[in-house]
């Protein structure tokens, strides 16, 4: 058996993977922490993600990170109203149609195997519970499939199983990284100051006036004048947090979603820590705020870049490290 190592100079450095975790519209930060990683020419080898991580994994992977991005900041509020395609008696609140269209016309023709990295989208099976690791096939219902949220998006159905979100078996995949051959993981995760805002951090106005901003995707066009009971659903879900009064459905769903990450994350992080660990500051953003992409994007970009130096520290110590492999041929011969 050969241990894969990449060239550092002279050095041989260990093969990298990134934990990319979920947390839904913070998982813009994962955007700007890739930015710092290719600024500093680091690049993982495997990439691992659940949820909105295994979105961002695969645009970077599939070379769309530019493209995810300029969608990202190009969000308003009826721009994410428009994605959210309401279906009454289903098995989700949400078809999850509009947004998959999106991910198709960027990424449908790309297959995991294909890709010139390692790649898993962490999701779980709706019947036995178990995590699965999709690593090969399309890689648009791989993803769709890691981000389907019980309530909120149908489960997936991959391969006669159906499949629902990754963050409520592995938040934060080091463990995947690792299995995958991975010698150094670093770890992003979006729930490091846990219990800030759940659902949106202000009121959601549904008649806003931002027709003219730039949308790339071009998809977002439909008007919600003619879907009245469906506006006053998602305005009762993701409208704004009111200090005294009740939550609202969307409110409570983030927040027992927060809850779950947390603790799976800090039982699963303790067991298998990553060899850095990565939380950008961003729990004072709804969990539901996808239209905060530029903030988001630069509070991930500031924290991982603050870790560059102990990136490039613990490479350097595991490059002078020989492998377990290497020292059990050397006691063979």
């Amino acid at each position: 058996m050969r241990i894969e190592t990449h060239s550092l100079g002279t050095q041989q450095r260990p093969p990298i993977g990134l934990a990319l975790g979920g947390g839904v519209a913070r998982g813009w930060a994962h955007i700007g922490a890739m930015r710092a990683l290719m600024e500093a020419g680091i690049k993982p080898d495997i990439i691992a993600g659940t949820s909105i991580g295994a979105i961002v994994g695969a645009a970077y992977l599939s070379g769309k990170l530019d493209v995810l991005e300029k969608w990202a900041l190009s969000l308003n509020q009826r721009k994410v109203m428009g994605y959210m395609d309401i279906k009454w008696g289903g098995s989700g609140l949400m078809k999850g149609d509009r947004l998959a269209r999106v991910l198709n016309h960027y990424m449908g023709d790309v297959n995991i195997e294909d890709l010139d990295k390692k790649f898993a989208a962490v999701t779980c099976d709706l019947r036995t519970g178990y995590e699965v690791w999709l690593q090969r096939g399309p890689i648009v219902p791989a993803i769709r499939a890691s981000y389907a949220l019980p309530g909120a998006f149908e489960p997936v159905k991959i391969d006669g199983r159906f499949m629902i979100d990754g963050a409520l078996v592995n938040p934060v995949p080091v463990s995947t990284c690792r299995a995958l051959g991975a010698h150094m993981v670093i770890a992003i995760s979006l729930n490091g100051d846990a219990f800030g805002p759940m659902g949106s951090s202000h009121e959601v106005d549904l008649e806003g006036d931002n027709e003219g901003e730039s949308d790339p995707f071009g998809m977002a066009s439909q008007s919600l004048n003619k879907l009245r009971p469906d506006r006053l659903l998602l305005k009762s879900m993701i409208g704004g947090v009111t200090p005294g009064k009740s939550p609202k459905i969307g409110s409570v769903m983030m927040g027992t979603l927060n809850i779950v990450m947390d603790r799976i994350s800090r039982s699963r992080l303790a067991g298998d820590p990553p060899d850095v660990f990565v939380a950008p500051r961003i729990g004072h953003i709804g969990m539901l705020e996808f239209t905060k992409a530029e903030e988001l994007i630069e509070r991930g970009y500031a924290a991982m870049q603050h870790e560059i130096p102990l990136i490039r520290s613990v490479i350097d110590v595991l490059s002078q490290m020989p492998s377990a492999v290497a020292l059990d041929d050397k006691k063979k011969s």
